[in-house]
């Protein structure tokens, strides 16, 4: 008896994605090799890796500093990694092959993963995470934030002082615009590459930097707002 022809459609159409997929998977294999930085998510605790194409006791090997252990007590778990999924997953495994942490890709090379109970953290390629603290010290400091015209509306100072949630405290200056006074930020962060500043009643404002090195509220309106450094 032939195989009705929406069956034999279906099977063709699933023979056909699987190259594809073994080639997303291997491509992102190739693409993980070399070092990476896991850290939580505002940087405070870090742990350097070093992804191997070599097969270990579970998966593909991996190497950790000795830091690791300590910063981040659940990489002592971690005996290898992988690619799983639709080869769009990669996953930090135990001896047993269980899944330690599982990331995903969240923007060009910057993986995210969930520990329940934990919280997120984020994998990031070595050379981009330093790069990334880089801009976060360059942050740090006194800011003006000033009107569509030049005209200084607020001063800020940007801290690394923790505020909890990833977030860390700003310090409103005296003899501010009243519309920055009302919004009366006290934290911000960078997030994918935008500074996030915050208020105590969980408002935000969002500032994208442009091609003059400011920072611009977004969405951008008739009456904007710019961060410049001072």
């Amino acid at each position: 008896m032939k195989p009705a022809l929406p069956l034999l459609i279906a099977l063709s159409s699933s023979l056909a994605v699987m190259p594809a997929l073994a080639q997303d998977a291997a491509s992102l294999k190739k693409a993980m090799i070399g070092q990476w930085e896991l850290a939580t998510t505002e940087r405070s605790k870090t742990c350097v890796m070093t992804f191997k194409p070599d097969a270990g006791q579970r998966g593909l090997k991996l190497e950790m500093e000795p830091a690791c252990a300590t910063a981040l007590p659940f990489t002592k778990d971690i005996a290898g990694w992988n690619v799983k999924g639709l080869g769009d997953i990669v996953s930090l495994q135990s001896a047993n092959g269980e899944a330690v942490i599982d990331f995903t890709e969240v923007e060009a090379g910057i993986f995210e993963g969930l520990r329940q109970g934990e919280g997120v953290y984020i994998l990031q390629n070595l050379a981009a995470a330093r790069s990334l603290a880089k801009s976060m010290d360059q942050m740090i400091g006194d800011w003006s934030m000033v009107d569509g015209n030049g005209a200084a509306v607020c001063s800020l100072v940007l801290t690394n002082t923790d505020a909890g949630n990833d977030n860390f405290q700003v310090f409103v200056k005296p003899k501010c615009d009243p519309k920055v006074a009302a919004f009366a930020p006290t934290q911000w962060r960078l997030e994918h590459g935008q500074m996030m500043l915050m208020s105590a009643r969980g408002e935000t404002w969002k500032f994208e930097a442009d091609d003059n090195a400011q920072w611009r509220l977004v969405p951008d309106s008739a009456t904007p707002l710019i961060m410049l450094r001072q």
